[in-house]
C-alpha cells in the first residue's frame, strides 16, 4: 500500500516500510551543493570536525551559479570549494559544465536513489523516480560525513494526467498550470506523484515538471520508473542500472488532483509569484526588455530545439535582448552539432556558457529599473534577477522564442 515515496524510502531504512509523517533515518546515494551553498556547508563541517565524505564518487561540489566568477568574494568560495573536492576526493563539477541538476540527471541519479541537495530545485532528479530533495546546507554537510540524513516522510497528492498536450502546449504550461491551480504553498512538505498518461511524456518533459515541483512547496515531485526511464538511462549508458519502480495499486494518497491536458492552453507566471498565473490571452501584450531561455527547468537540448523551430530565419525584436543558456556542456556540444546555436547567433540572441546565468541574479543579464524579462526560469520572486525593480513573467521555451520576435508576450502558436 506504498506510493512512490514511501516505496523508495523504505529502500533505504533498516527497519523496513515507512509511514507518512514518521521521522527516519535514510541512507543518501547522491549528496551535492553548488557554489551558492557549498562553501557554508564546508565551513559547518570543519567547524565540527567531519570534514569528510563518506561516498566521494557520489560527493558533487557544483560551480554553475556564478561560473564564471563574476567578483572576488565568489572567486575565493570556488577556491575552497577546489581545495574541499581535493583534500576529500569529491567530485568537484568546474564552472563551465553545466547546471547542478542537469548534471546530475546526465551522469549520477539512478532510479530509487536517495539524493540530497543544498539547493531547492534538487527535486528535479524526482523525474528519473529518486527521492530527490533540497535541504540546508548543515543537514547535507552531514550527508556527506555519514551517507545517510534524516527525513519526514510525506503524505502524498497524487497528479494524474489525461489525454495529450495540444501542439504549442508543453510540460512547462503543466506545471504552471498546476501552481496556479493549488497555489505557492499548496504542497508544501507533501510528494507530488505524477500517473496517468504519463507515456507521452518524454523525459525532458518529466524534468521540467519535477523541477518545479518545490515550487508548489512540494518535497519532491516524483515519476514512476517505466520504460521511458529505462531508454533514458539506455541513452547514458546506463540500462543495466535501470530498475521498475510504480506506486502499489493500492496505494494511499491525501489528496487527488487530475489534470486534462487536451484542454490546457500556454500560460504564463506573472510578477512575484510563481503561482500568479494565466492563461496566454490573458498575458499577451506585455512589452519586453529581455528574454531568457535555458536554466535547469528549460535549458536541455529538447527545450532548444523547440525555440530554434521557432526563431529559425527570423530576427529578434530590435532592442529586445534575448540571452540562450545551454543547461550542460553536453547540451553545448549537441545543440552546436545541431546548428542550433547558429540559429540564436544569427536571431540577434547572445549564447552564453552553460550555468545558471541571468537565473540568480549573479551576473549576465542583471535587469534594469523597471525591466520585464519573459524568462523560462522556475522563479519570478522579486529581485530574482538581480534588481527587486525588475518584473519576471515565466514561460515555456516555444512563448518565450515567440515573445523574442515580437517584443511582447505572444501566443506562440501564432508561429507553429
Amino acid at each position: 500500500m506504498m506510493t512512490l515515496a514511501e516505496k523508495i524510502l523504505s529502500m533505504h531504512v533498516k527497519k523496513g516500510n515507512v509511514k507518512p509523517d514518521e521521522i527516519i533515518i535514510a541512507e543518501v546515494n547522491v549528496a551535492m551543493v553548488q557554489d551558492g551553498t557549498g562553501p557554508l556547508t564546508i565551513m559547518e563541517l570543519e567547524k565540527i570536525g567531519m570534514d569528510r565524505v563518506v561516498n566521494p564518487e557520489k560527493t558533487v561540489l557544483f560551480i554553475d551559479h556564478s561560473a564564471p566568477s563574476s567578483r572576488k568574494e565568489l572567486s575565493n568560495a570556488h577556491m575552497m570549494m577546489r581545495a574541499f573536492a581535493n583534500k576529500t576526493g569529491a567530485v568537484l563539477s568546474e564552472a563551465g559544465e553545466g547546471v547542478c541538476h542537469q548534471r546530475l540527471i546526465e551522469d549520477y541519479v539512478l532510479p530509487g536513489d536517495v539524493v540530497v541537495g543544498a539547493d531547492s530545485h534538487t527535486c528535479t532528479s524526482g523525474a528519473l523516480s529518486a527521492f530527490a530533495t533540497g535541504m540546508g546546507s548543515t543537514d547535507v554537510g552531514l550527508a556527506f560525513a555519514l551517507g545517510k540524513t534524516w527525513f519526514k516522510v510525506p503524505q502524498t497528492y497524487k497528479i494524474v494526467l489525461k489525454g495529450t498536450l495540444p501542439e504549442g502546449v508543453y510540460a512547462k504550461d503543466i506545471i504552471l498550470y498546476l501552481i496556479g491551480k493549488i497555489g505557492a504553498d499548496g504542497a508544501t512538505y507533501k510528494a507530488l506523484e505524477f500517473s496517468g498518461d504519463i507515456e507521452n511524456l518524454k523525459m525532458s518533459d518529466r524534468f521540467t515538471i519535477s523541477n518545479m515541483a518545490v515550487e508548489a512547496g512540494a518535497k519532491v515531485g516524483l515519476f514512476p520508473s517505466d520504460l521511458i526511464t529505462k531508454e533514458y538511462l539506455f541513452s547514458r549508458g546506463k540500462g543495466d542500472k535501470w530498475i521498475e519502480l510504480y506506486p502499489d495499486k493500492d496505494a494511499q494518497y491525501e489528496k487527488t488532483i487530475e489534470i486534462d491536458l487536451n484542454k490546457l492552453e500556454p500560460h504564463v507566471s506573472f510578477p512575484h509569484t510563481v503561482d500568479n498565473t494565466r492563461v496566454i490571452k490573458d498575458a499577451e501584450g506585455v512589452e519586453l526588455n529581455q528574454v531568457y531561455i535555458g536554466t535547469c527547468t528549460n535549458g536541455r537540448l529538447e527545450d532548444l530545439r523547440i525555440a530554434a523551430k521557432i526563431l529559425k530565419g527570423k530576427k529578434i525584436k530590435k532592442g529586445l535582448r534575448l540571452i540562450v543558456v545551454p543547461a550542460s556542456r553536453e547540451v553545448y556540444l549537441n545543440a552546436l552539432r545541431e546548428g542550433l546555436i547558429e540559429i540564436f547567433v544569427k536571431s540577434g540572441g547572445l549564447v552564453l556558457a552553460p550555468g545558471c546565468g541571468p537565473c540568480v541574479g549573479v551576473h549576465e543579464g542583471v535587469l534594469g529599473d523597471g525591466e520585464k524579462c519573459l524568462s523560462t526560469q522556475n522563479r519570478n520572486f522579486k529581485g530574482r534577477m538581480g534588481n527587486p525593480k525588475g518584473e519576471i513573467y515565466l514561460s515555456s521555451p516555444a512563448t518565450a522564442a515567440a515573445s523574442a520576435i515580437v517584443g511582447k508576450i505572444t501566443d506562440p502558436r501564432n508561429f507553429l
